[in-house]
């Protein structure tokens, strides 16, 4: 009598612990998934040069491959594009300069030049502008985006002149 009421006892307090540990186990797993931030998200309306900011190729030119035909002979590789192919850089407005982006957000493209203005757009961080002209009062800046030729205006002071490289 006594051993059988002992198994019961042992029995009721083994079921408490499983039920107490694995609540404390899907409580924990719970706090751990939310703790971890979710992907940032993208919009249909972002820019694209935003989203896809991918390294680009160090060596432009392609390598040649060589194939052996049937007959056993090998073709010669066919010539790669000349340096001296490449288009040059448009000429700039007088008094416009190029620069990018220095402001880490990235920055409102707007119409008008003040808050008010209708936003058309955005700047990227680091992204290649031309600086076609400043506001009366020196605030804000027309700018011109150089992969887009979109033009607009932004906040003085959150760009720099670059050597137009």
């Amino acid at each position: 009598m006594l051993s059988g009421l002992l198994k019961y006892i042992l029995g009721i307090f083994l079921a408490i612990a499983v039920l107490v540990g694995g609540g404390v186990a899907v409580a924990l797993y719970f706090m751990n998934r939310t703790g971890i931030p979710p992907a940032k998200p993208v919009f249909s309306n972002d820019s694209p040069s935003v989203k896809a900011q991918a390294p680009k190729a160090t060596d432009p030119t392609p390598t040649p491959t060589s194939t052996k035909s049937p007959s056993g002979a090998t073709p010669t590789p066919t010539p790669t594009e000349s340096p001296q192919a490449t288009p040059s850089p448009t000429p700039l407005p007088s008094g416009a300069y190029r620069g990018r982006v220095t402001w880490a957000e990235g920055l409102s493209l707007r119409a008008q030049p003040n808050q008010d203005g209708e936003r058309i757009g955005g700047v990227g961080f680091n992204q290649k502008i031309i600086v076609l002209e400043e506001s009366e009062d020196k605030a804000w800046q027309k700018i011109r985006l150089e992969d887009s030729g979109q033009e607009g205006w932004v906040k003085a002071g959150n760009t720099e002149k670059t050597d137009g490289q």
